[in-house]
C-alpha cells in the first residue's frame, strides 16, 4: 500500500510544538511516541485530575470525571481497533447547537457544513462526495435505530441535538457494531433516560441573529423500577439567507422499566412537525459578494422541505450473566414529506425494522477474549409522487407516481483475542443483502426490481499499555448499494444500471493520554471501485449518478488536547483538530488522476478555552481551510479557502442558572462553506455554492434543578 503524505506541514502538530518531518513517512506509532516524548518534556504531570467530559478523544483508560454513561460509552468504543469518537452533550451545552455541523465540529475527519437549517453536507473520509443533497455513505442512527431510510438514503431534520446524551462516531469500517458497511461509517445519537440525566428539570432559552429563537424543556423522573425522560423543543428563525424561514416542533418521550440488575425494557416515541423554507444555491460571485440573497425562483416557487413524522422504538437490554448481554429492539416510523423545489415532491414514508446484538466477554483457549454478533433488518414502502410546481409551492400536473419498496439485512460479528495481556487480534465481517422494488403507477412497463448482496470482512490489531494508550491497525471492506435516489433517474426507463460502490480501506492509528496531552491520530487509505458520483461518462448518458472507475481516498485525522494550565488561577486547554483529505481519480479515462471535488484538502480548527474557578469561561476559536477547493471533476474551477474566528463564553450563576454567548464569524468573512459537485466548471457553472453564514451572535440561558 502506497501512502503519500500531505504537501503542507501539519499545522495541528506544529501548534503543539511537535516536530514532524515534512516527508511524514513515519508510521503512526512513531507519531504517538513523539507525542509522548514531547508531553513528558513540555509540562510536568498535573497535580490533580481534570474534568475533560467535553473531550471527544477515546482512550483505553477511563476518565474519573466523566459521567458514568459517557465513561461507559468511551470504554465500549475503545475496544475498536480504529478511529472512533464520543461527543458528550456537555461539550456543546453552552453553545447554540442546531445541527451536526455544530455538535461534531471537533471530530477530526468529519466534514459537516450547514446548507440551511438542520440540513448539512456530511461526509466522513469522502463519503457521498457526489451527493448534492441529503445523505449517503454514513449510517445515521438514534439509539441504534437508523434514521436513514431502508435504502440508505438519509437526512438530518429529525435530529435534535438538545436530546442527545452523547453521540458516538464510528469512522469507516469501524461501524461494524451496527452491521453497516458504508465507506463513511456510522453516527449514533443516544438519547437521555430518567436514569442518566444530571438534572430533574431543565429549561433552556436561546435567541440571536437572523431572528433566531429556541425554547427547550425537559424532565427526568425515576419511581421505583420505572423511569421517564420527556423533552420538547420549539425553534424558529429567518435564517442567514433570504427565504430560509423555519419553524420546528419536536417531542421526545422515553419510558423505561428495570427488570433486575442491568435488565430493562424501554419505549421511545418521537414526534416532529418541521417547516423549512429553502434558499437555492448561489453562483460563486453572489456567494462571495451578496451571500444573503437567493434566486427569484426559490421565492416564486416557494422552495421548502416540510416534514411531519412519528418514530417509535421498543428496546431491551438484558444481562444474562457477567459475560453475556443482549441488546435489541423493533422500530417503526411514519413520515410525510412535502418538498417544493422546481417540482413538488410529495412522499409518504413507512419504515420498519428490528435488530439484535449479543456482547460476550470471557476466555477462549485460556486467553482473554470478547466478541459481539447480531443482525439488523429494515424494510418499508414509500408512496413517491412528483408534481409540477405551478408557483408558490402548489401542486400541478402529476408527473411521477411510484411505490418504492426497499429492504435490507445485515448479519455481522467481530471478536477480539488477546494473545498477550496487551495485544489483541481482531477478526469479523458482515454479510448484507439489499432489495429495491419499484412499482410505476403511471407506466407499469417501467416497473423494476434488483437485489444486491455482499460480504465485507474485517481484520485488525490492537495494542494497549498500562495507561490505556493504544496503537491499532485494521483492514476493512466496505460496500454501498445504490438508493432509489440513484436508481430512478428520468428519462432513463426502469432503473439506471448501477453497481455497488466497493472499497478496501487500510487504517493505522494511535490514541491516548500522556501528561498534559490527549491525542488521537489515524491514517487511512481506501481504494474504491465504482464510487457513486454525479459522473457523466459520455454526453449521451443522462444519468445524474454513475459508477466511476478506480478512485482513492486517503488522509490523516488528528486531534490533540493540550492542558496548558491546571489549578490555581484556573484551567487553560488548547483543543485542536486537523484533517488531511487526499481524494482523487486513479487513471480514469476521462479525468485521469484529477482530484475529487468538494472536500477541502486541509482543514484545521483550534479552540483555546479558559475555565475560571469562579464558574465562568471564555473560549476563542479559529476554523481554517488554507487552500482553494475544486468544485468540478475536470478540476477547472475552485472556490476559495477561508478562515473564521468565533468566541464562546459563559458563566454559572446560583440556583442552577447558566448564561452563555456564542459569537460567530467575528470578522464577517464572506466565504463558501460547501458546494454541489459538477462535471466541469464551464458547462456546470450553476447555482451550486452555499454561502457561509456571516457575523452572528446568539445568547442563551439554561436552568436546571
Amino acid at each position: 500500500m502506497s501512502f503519500t503524505p500531505p504537501a503542507a506541514p501539519c499545522a495541528l502538530l506544529a501548534a503543539a510544538s511537535l516536530a514532524v518531518p515534512a516527508h511524514a513517512h513515519a508510521q503512526t506509532h512513531a507519531l504517538a511516541h513523539a507525542l509522548a516524548q514531547a508531553s513528558a518534556q513540555a509540562l510536568p504531570p498535573a497535580a490533580s485530575p481534570v474534568a475533560e467530559v467535553d473531550s471527544v478523544i477515546v482512550t483505553g483508560a477511563r476518565n474519573p470525571d466523566d459521567p458514568a454513561v459517557v465513561a461507559e460509552a468511551r470504554d465500549r468504543l475503545s475496544r475498536t481497533p480504529g478511529a472512533v469518537a464520543v461527543v458528550a452533550a456537555e461539550s456543546y451545552e453552552d453553545r447554540y447547537a442546531l445541527a451536526l455541523s455544530d455538535t461534531l465540529r471537533s471530530v477530526p475527519g468529519v466534514f459537516a457544513q450547514r446548507r440551511w437549517g438542520e440540513e448539512v453536507r456530511l461526509s466522513i473520509r469522502g463519503s457521498g462526495i457526489g451527493q448534492s443533497v441529503h445523505l449517503r455513505g454514513v449510517l445515521l442512527a438514534q439509539d441504534g435505530v437508523p434514521i436513514n431510510a431502508a435504502d440508505g438514503f438519509g437526512e438530518f431534520q429529525e435530529l435534535d441535538p438538545l436530546i442527545a446524551r452523547y453521540t458516538e462516531v464510528y469512522k469507516g469500517g469501524n461501524a461494524l457494531r451496527f452491521g453497516g458497511a458504508a465507506l463513511g461509517g456510522a453516527i449514533n445519537v443516544v438519547t437521555p433516560t430518567g436514569l442518566n440525566t444530571p438534572y430533574d428539570n431543565l429549561l433552556r432559552f436561546e435567541a440571536g441573529s437572523f431572528e433566531t429563537r429556541r425554547l427547550h424543556a425537559a424532565i427526568a423522573r425515576r419511581h421505583g423500577d420505572w423511569d421517564l425522560y420527556a423533552a420538547g423543543t420549539w425553534s424558529g428563525g429567518d435564517g442567514f439567507r433570504d427565504h430560509q424561514e423555519a419553524d420546528g416542533k419536536r417531542l421526545t418521550v422515553s419510558v423505561g422499566r428495570q427488570l433486575g440488575q442491568d435488565r430493562e425494557v424501554r419505549l421511545i416515541v418521537q414526534g416532529n412537525a418541521l417547516d423549512q423554507d429553502l434558499s437555492a444555491g448561489a453562483t460563486q460571485k453572489d456567494a462571495l459578494t451578496n451571500p444573503r440573497a437567493t434566486t427569484p425562483g426559490a421565492v416564486s416557487f416557494n422552495y421548502g422541505r416540510n416534514v411531519d413524522s412519528v418514530r417509535t422504538t421498543l428496546q431491551t437490554r438484558w444481562r444474562f450473566s457477567d459475560s453475556l448481554v443482549f441488546e435489541g429492539g423493533i422500530y417503526g416510523s411514519d413520515r410525510d414529506l412535502y418538498h417544493p423545489v422546481p417540482v413538488v415532491v410529495d412522499n409518504h414514508y413507512r419504515t420498519y425494522g428490528g435488530f439484535g446484538r449479543f456482547d460476550w466477554n470471557g476466555r477462549l483457549m485460556g486467553l482473554r477474549a470478547d466478541a459481539f454478533a447480531g443482525a439488523y433488518y429494515r424494510t418499508g414502502d414509500t408512496d413517491a409522487r412528483v408534481f409540477t410546481n405551478i408557483g408558490g409551492g402548489q401542486r400541478g400536473f402529476r408527473i411521477g407516481d411510484t411505490l418504492q419498496q426497499p429492504s435490507g439485512l445485515d448479519v455481522f460479528a467481530e471478536g477480539r483475542l488477546f494473545v498477550t495481556d496487551r495485544f489483541a487480534v481482531i477478526g469479523g465481517g458482515s454479510w448484507g443483502r439489499a432489495g429495491r422494488d419499484l412499482d410505476n403507477h403511471l407506466n407499469p412497463a417501467n416497473d423494476a426490481d434488483t437485489t444486491y448482496d455482499w460480504f465485507a470482512p474485517r481484520i485488525g490489531l490492537l495494542w494497549e499499555d498500562d495507561n490505556g494508550s493504544q496503537v491499532y491497525a485494521n483492514l476493512t471492506r466496505s460496500v454501498e448499494p445504490p438508493s432509489f435516489y440513484d436508481l430512478v433517474q428520468s428519462p432513463v426507463p426502469q432503473f439506471v444500471p448501477l453497481d455497488e460502490q466497493k472499497a478496501w480501506t487500510a487504517e493505522i492509528g494511535a490514541r491516548g493520554r500522556r501528561g498534559p496531552f490527549r491525542y488521537d491520530i489515524s491514517a487511512y487509505r481506501a481504494a474504491l471501485k465504482g464510487e457513486l458520483l454525479n459522473y457523466v461518462v459520455t454526453a449521451d448518458i443522462p444519468a445524474a449518478t454513475f459508477n466511476a472507475g478506480d478512485t482513492v481516498h486517503q488522509g490523516i485525522e488528528a486531534g490533540l488536547d493540550w492542558r496548558l494550565m491546571d489549578g490555581g488561577p484556573g484551567r487553560l486547554t488548547l483543543r485542536q483538530t486537523y484533517t488531511w483529505s487526499d481524494f482523487f481519480f486513479d487513471g480514469d479515462p476521462v479525468y485521469g488522476d484529477n482530484r475529487l471535488p468538494i472536500i477541502p484538502e486541509h482543514a484545521y480548527r483550534a479552540e483555546l478555552k479558559y475555565d475560571h474557578p469562579a464558574g465562568w469561561f471564555v473560549a476563542p476559536a479559529v476554523e481554517w481551510v488554507p487552500r482553494d477547493i475544486h468544485v468540478d471533476y475536470a478540476n477547472t474551477v475552485k472556490y476559495p479557502g477561508y478562515a473564521t474566528l468565533s468566541l464562546n463564553a459563559g458563566i454559572d450563576l446560583p440556583r442552577g442558572v447558566t448564561v452563555f454567548a456564542d459569537l460567530r464569524n467575528l470578522t464577517d468573512e464572506k466565504y463558501i462553506s460547501n458546494a454541489g459537485a459538477v462535471v466541469d466548471g464551464v458547462t456546470g457553472a450553476q447555482d451550486v455554492y452555499q454561502p457561509g453564514e456571516g457575523r452572528a451572535a446568539f445568547v442563551g440561558m439554561r436552568v436546571t434543578w
